[in-house]
């Protein structure tokens, strides 16, 4: 279970985030702070205590502007930290997204913050964690500080959907709708038939997710669902797939390859 501390200077917001992160039951303990000092004062004391301290704090719940310094501020500085806690943003502003993710920040909340939304939070800071649901909290929590079990939530999706975000709002798409995927640096864009969404996972960790439900690596930036190929083109040695409307170059690499799967499908 996790121990968290929340930071947000507009105080009512701070008692909300709070009670919501208390009613969920896979928080151990959530404290607040009202400003960037003293969260980084408790962060220290914190690290300084060890991850099985009293003072332990697995994530922060930081808000982004504040007076004096700004959560990426207090973000810069902890990742000068041997092992500093975990981040979540949680920011009414859309534009500090690309800023937090280069600071490892395991996600982005917008405010409003609606329930189901943090739930994700957490369960993305457990995972990073290695601690899976249902694992044993490493001490009691007081009843008080605890709320009612959140129900169902963005934790319980079955795997055959991925989670993508647009202005706050988490869209759940199914796999088989996704013809083919573009690398984007540490990002990848899904591309369907209704249009394409941008999801902060690295093209190589879809590929071994994704191998089993018929995806293949046709070149260093793309993948493709093999079932979704329309057509194979060799011209003057480069070898090009079509996809829908979209004609995509195999490297030299994949194309011998891809052609004998193309055919094993075709015959098999």
């Amino acid at each position: 279970m996790l121990r968290v501390l929340a930071v947000d200077d507009e105080l009512p917001l701070l008692e909300e985030l709070l009670y919501l992160l208390r009613s969920d039951e896979r928080v151990l303990s959530a404290e607040g702070a009202s400003d960037a000092t003293e969260a980084l004062r408790r962060i220290t004391r914190a690290v300084e205590s060890g991850p099985d301290g009293p003072d332990a704090i697995d994530v922060v719940f930081l808000d982004i502007q504040m007076a004096g310094l700004t959560g990426l501020d207090v973000a810069r500085l902890l990742a000068g930290f041997a092992r500093p806690p975990l981040i979540v943003f949680v920011t009414a502003h859309e534009g500090f997204a690309v800023q937090a993710f280069d600071l490892k920040a395991v996600d982005y909340v917008l405010k409003p913050v609606r329930p189901e939304r943090l739930a994700e939070a957490v369960r993305r800071a457990r995972a990073l964690l290695g601690r899976p649901e249902g694992t044993a909290a490493p001490a009691a929590v007081p009843e008080q500080q605890r709320g009612p079990a959140p129900e169902g939530g963005a934790a319980e999706r079955a795997p055959e959907q991925i989670a993508v975000e647009l202005g706050g709002v988490t869209r759940f798409v199914a796999i088989a709708d996704i013809a083919y995927v573009e690398a984007q640096g540490d990002y990848a864009r899904l591309h369907t038939d209704e249009g394409s969404h941008l999801v902060r996972i690295p093209l190589s960790t879809l590929e071994e997710r994704w191998a089993a439900r018929g995806f293949v690596r046709i070149h260093r930036r793309h993948l493709v669902a093999l079932a979704r190929i329309d057509e194979l083109r060799v011209d003057a040695g480069t070898t090009s797939v079509r996809v829908g409307a979209a004609e995509l170059q195999v490297s030299r690499r994949h194309a011998r390859q891809l052609r004998d799967l193309l055919m094993r499908q075709a015959t098999g």
